[in-house]
């Protein structure tokens, strides 16, 4: 349980990555939502208490997503708020009488009439060890009598909304695909709905000869035809979703593009005593959706962790092809089978390995990294020796050899 040490990483650059890493699940100022309300209940009768809450930390303000208690708010200030009390630790944060902490005595939401006498909060930690909110109780009379399983409870409610924030981010770029799919439908057809509303004005008048008839006849023929094509196109694009997503193409120096993945990760390689290295071979350049291939690459280091032991090294190689740039994500962990590898890059696949410490797993990671590589005309493949022999995941993309040249 925390005595509020502070962690040790809180750089600027920390929380830069926190923040961004928050609202890529843009859950700040959102509606209710039922699982989130559901979590807030199970907290309160586990711990029989006055009220909870569960809150995502903002830059300046904590949003309360669900809020049981009787201060009913749903935004306070940053610095008045016990939540960012409980984030300066990544353990739980248990205090039993707020008036005898240094740290809570002075909150405004302490000193009010029937304020906050007693506070627990699990904080919702995400994969690379952002703390961006917390699942957490108050009541108004100091309390003595928590139990360590009402504690662990609270910890497991916080990874319940993690997992929930996650699903929340896939459905979010699956509904994504799908209206871009509509809007470039909607595109794609307003050119040949006007034309056929033209020929159809002409045809009404009753004014062209045979010859243009059979000229117009075959105008509305072939642009029946576009139509058609356009559909089928639609229908294509629907069964293969990697054709669905709009990406924003920058070129990006290699090595600045792997420094960026490896920093989100010092948190969870420290949690797990692992240590990773880089041996990257080239200075080039990809040109690539920066966001997108993040994504990929942070993906390929988050399971090498999560599938590596305590203590274990982890190696990310990169090397210069004639035509590619080729990233290694290489672990010594549980290793697969060669039935684990057919199954591999397919959505909610579910292999024999586990993470090693309990780890989240949905199944979709894998299916993602290979969609957003197949956009950028990459390729995506991985090697076992077998179980407990370690796993190597391999990404290879286009390269550029130096900068565009600009006016």
């Amino acid at each position: 349980m925390s005595k509020f040490s502070k962690p040790s990483n809180t750089t600027s650059y920390y929380e830069s990555q926190r923040l961004n890493k928050l609202r890529r699940y843009d859950i700040i100022d959102t509606p209710p939502e039922l699982l989130f309300d559901l979590i807030a209940e199970i907290a309160k009768i586990t711990f029989k208490a006055a009220g909870s809450f569960v809150s995502f930390i903002d830059d300046k303000q904590v949003y309360f997503k669900a809020n049981t208690s009787p201060i009913q708010i749903t935004v306070i200030k940053k610095e008045d708020s016990l939540c960012t009390i409980a984030s300066q630790s990544a353990e739980i944060t248990l205090i039993e009488d707020t008036e005898t902490s240094v740290e809570a005595k002075n909150c405004p939401y302490v000193e009010m009439d029937n304020g906050i006498r007693f506070y627990a909060a699990a904080p919702i930690t995400t994969m690379e060890g952002f703390v961006i909110g917390a699942v957490s109780v108050m009541d108004d009379k100091p309390r003595y009598d928590i139990e360590e399983e009402q504690l662990t409870i609270l910890k497991w409610l916080a990874r319940i909304t993690l997992e929930k924030l996650e699903s929340r981010l896939i459905n979010r770029v699956s509904v994504r695909a799908y209206d871009d799919r509509l809007h470039r439908l909607a595109h794609d057809m307003k050119n040949p709905a006007t034309s056929l509303v033209a020929y159809g004005q002409l045809l009404g008048k009753g004014l062209l000869s045979q010859e243009k008839l059979i000229s117009l006849g075959n105008k509305i023929e072939q642009t029946g035809r576009n139509i058609e094509q356009t559909m089928n196109n639609l229908l294509n694009e629907a069964k293969n979703e990697n054709a669905s997503i709009d990406l924003k193409f920058e070129t990006v120096k290699v090595t600045d593009l792997l420094n960026t993945v490896a920093a989100t990760f010092d948190f969870a390689l420290k949690q797990k005593q692992q240590t990773l290295k880089i041996n990257c071979q080239t200075g080039g350049y990809i040109q690539v959706d920066q966001e997108r291939i993040t994504d990929a690459l942070t993906n390929l280091l988050s399971n090498a962790i999560k599938y590596s032991h305590i203590g274990a090294e982890i190696t990310v190689n990169c090397s210069d092809q004639i035509n590619d740039i080729v990233f290694e994500f290489k672990d010594n962990g549980v290793g697969m089978t060669a039935e684990d590898i057919t199954r591999l890059f397919t959505k909610f696949a579910r292999l024999s390995s586990v993470p090693t410490a309990k780890e989240r797993s949905n199944g979709i990671g894998l299916y993602i990294v290979k969609t957003l590589v197949q956009l950028h005309g990459g390729k995506v493949w991985a090697t076992s020796a077998g179980k407990d022999l370690g796993s190597s995941f391999f990404i290879s993309l286009p390269k550029r050899e130096s900068l565009p040249v600009t006016d």
